[in-house]
């Protein structure tokens, strides 16, 4: 029998994927409010970020923990970008993909 913390699904990436897309969301939408143009590299980044840490879900996934680390860098990196703005929401994302990409274990094939 499975313990449950092997199989299933991790929730640390799960709310950093959903902090991620809300912020996607805020960031489209704060933007068009002030008639501004929105940076195609930040909603590129953000949401291949994001993708990565929906990957990282799963705990059986292969690469998990490469691409939970890669989105959590990416993450943090435009999370200080926007720091005055809306970065703090995506800095803590980052360090939630970070923290579950640590909890991976070393897989040893």
């Amino acid at each position: 029998m499975a313990s449950g913390r092997r199989d299933g699904w991790d929730p640390l990436p799960a709310v950093a994927a959903a902090i991620a897309f809300v912020m996607l969301g805020l960031y489209v939408g704060l933007i068009a409010q002030q008639g501004g143009e929105i940076a195609a590299w930040f909603l590129a980044g953000l949401a291949a970020a994001a993708l990565g840490s929906v990957y990282g879900v799963v705990r059986a996934a292969p690469l998990r923990r490469p691409a939970l680390a890669v989105s959590g860098v990416v993450m943090a990196l435009l999370g200080l970008l926007g720091i005055l703005s809306i970065g703090c929401p995506i800095l803590g994302a980052g360090v939630l993909a970070l923290v579950a990409a640590a909890r991976q274990p070393r897989s040893t094939a």
